[in-house]
């Protein structure tokens, strides 16, 4: 495909997560706590009031920041996850929105503090995502500590489902009590569990279907077809390595009752963002996923067979030598994307 790549702003900071406001107007997040407005077409930029204080810790700061499709002429929600400080160097990953009125936030809520405390600074996640049918996504890594991906007790190393307004659906995996009393109640709001740090999410409307990436450890990052109630592996089962030596993370690469990965990135790649791309800019690239890559800077794309299966196809924007954090596409198909530097990018047709 023959594409132009346009850098059409500079943020200050790490921009985290993209939202389309309107079909001109960009929200990007900021990892150091900001939020602004960004016009595509003129690059003026608008900073916006009445995000509570949120400190940059680590991996952890403002991240993702979503707005739901909305056709019937409702409150348009803004929805926001970030590391929010519980005290004694303690964060959370947690799950806020608020209405825009001009340039200032209204009516923040925290709709869930999840159950992640940790003094760590390490795998927040954490990207949200929406199925257009009333409910959310958004991913929490284990924050550092292994054992938390396979605790049910705790929301750490897992993908929540919740409705809009932040209450539990019905139908969710772990909604029931545990049969016998003496066992820990795993947390209602899970809906996959196994995850290292997921820190990309996407929902599929064509084929209903959601995706996730996530970092490994020393090769094994992960493409994850995410479904109900699902266990995703970790730390029982890796494709990666020890930091500190060449051993294996895990008992086993692939094990029974355990949903293996459908693409494997070994060495890793270091993903930031996943995202669908059904627009009519590139029609050879509908239905396939766009993956970004932070450590090796680029932006992968990989094709979905019927069966599937997922191969990677390309890796684009090497030369731009940028770590790619957040995708995004617009009506027309085209993507945008940030990087770490602050560079907000498109991706248009070249004719």
């Amino acid at each position: 495909m023959n594409y132009l790549v346009e850098k059409i702003a500079d943020v200050d900071a790490v921009p985290w997560g993209l939202a389309w406001f309107d079909k001109e107007h960009l929200l990007i997040t900021t990892r150091s706590g900001t939020l602004t407005k960004l016009n595509i077409n003129t690059s003026q930029q608008q900073p916006i009031t009445g995000l509570p204080a949120i400190d940059e810790f680590g991996q952890g700061g403002l991240l993702d920041v979503a707005i739901p499709p909305s056709h019937d002429g409702s409150i348009r929600w803004i929805y926001f996850t970030y590391s929010k400080h519980l005290g004694d160097r303690r964060y959370a990953t947690t799950l806020s929105r608020a209405r825009l009125a001009t340039t200032q936030l209204l009516d923040w809520q925290a709709l869930i503090i999840t159950r992640s405390a940790s003094d760590s600074s390490r795998h927040f996640g954490s990207r949200i995502a929406f199925d257009g049918k009333g409910h959310l996504f958004f991913s929490i890594g284990d924050r550092g500590h292994r054992p938390n991906g396979q605790d049910l007790t705790t929301h750490a190393g897992s993908i929540l489902r919740l409705n809009l307004d932040g209450s539990i659906p019905d139908d969710n995996p772990f909604r029931q009590p545990p049969a016998s009393e003496t066992s820990p109640a795993p947390q209602p709001e899970i809906w996959s569990y196994g995850h290292r740090n997921p820190q990309g999410l996407a929902f599929d409307p064509q084929h209903n279907r959601l995706w996730s990436n996530e970092h490994g450890p020393r090769g094994g990052d992960e493409i994850n077809l995410i479904r109900r109630g699902n266990n995703y592996g970790w730390p029982i089962t890796s494709h990666g390595k020890e930091y500190w030596g060449p051993l294996a993370v895990g008992e086993a690469k692939i094990k029974e009752g355990i949903h293996s990965p459908q693409l494997v990135y070994t060495p890793s790649i270091a993903p930031g963002s996943l995202l669908v791309y059904n627009g009519p800019a590139f029609p050879a690239w509908q239905g396939q996923l766009f993956n970004s890559a932070l450590k090796l800077r680029h932006l992968n794309r990989v094709s979905v067979s019927s069966q599937l299966i997922l191969r990677e196809e390309e890796r684009l924007l090497s030369t731009l030598d940028e770590r790619i954090r957040a995708l995004i596409s617009d009506p027309a198909g085209w993507i945008y994307f940030s990087t770490d530097s602050g560079g907000i990018f498109r991706i248009r047709p070249a004719n």
